[in-house]
């Protein structure tokens, strides 16, 4: 795809729906950009767990960073700014209506009921996305294992992601370091 052919007002246009139709953050984003962006061939699936992975790495809101490296790679900085301001805009007008109204509906039984019910489907959008990516990552029984123990060090466990990233640096860097002096001899 060649950068410029996308618009920056289509660009806001998609990350707007996304952002409208969003509930749950970032991870939810997922599988509404794959399909977004995909069908446009704006990115391809290649593409979306580098732009996943990235954004969890980088400080920030994860759902701002996606919209920020998918928007860049489209059309640099100005699709970066377009993307963000894309997917921010709906929240920030859906939050500002609630703020308004919530004081005066927050004890509604109906209002609590409805909060209920959408957890459930915020899980599941945040599982499937994570699942689908776990499968297309995770090809080797080593880097299941990885995975599966990271998943109980930080969900079981209470481990630091961070601490966690670090050993994992620290071991991938040791082992190229071993292997390429191994190869040199």
């Amino acid at each position: 795809m060649e950068k410029n052919k996308v618009s920056l007002w289509q660009i806001f246009a998609v990350f707007a729906k996304i952002g409208a139709f969003t509930i749950g953050g970032g991870y939810a984003m997922i599988p509404i950009i794959q399909a977004e962006m995909s069908r446009r061939g704006w990115i391809s699936e290649e593409e979306l767990p580098d732009i996943v992975a990235l954004s969890q790495s980088a400080p920030g809101v994860m759902a701002v960073n996606i919209s920020i490296f998918a928007g860049y790679r489209m059309r640099g900085v100005k699709g970066s700014i377009a993307a963000t301001l894309g997917s921010i805009t709906p929240s920030f007008l859906f939050i500002l209506a609630i703020a308004m109204l919530f004081t005066t509906f927050k004890d509604n039984p109906w209002v609590e009921r409805a909060f209920k019910g959408i957890r459930p489907v915020v899980i599941a959008l945040i599982a499937v996305p994570m699942v689908n990516m776990a499968k297309k990552c995770c090809k080797t029984w080593w880097a299941w294992l990885l995975a599966v123990a990271a998943l109980v060090l930080v969900a079981f466990l209470n481990v630091s992601p961070i601490y966690i990233l670090l050993c994992v640096i620290v071991v991938s860097f040791s082992l190229t370091y071993y292997r390429e002096k191994k190869w040199k001899h």
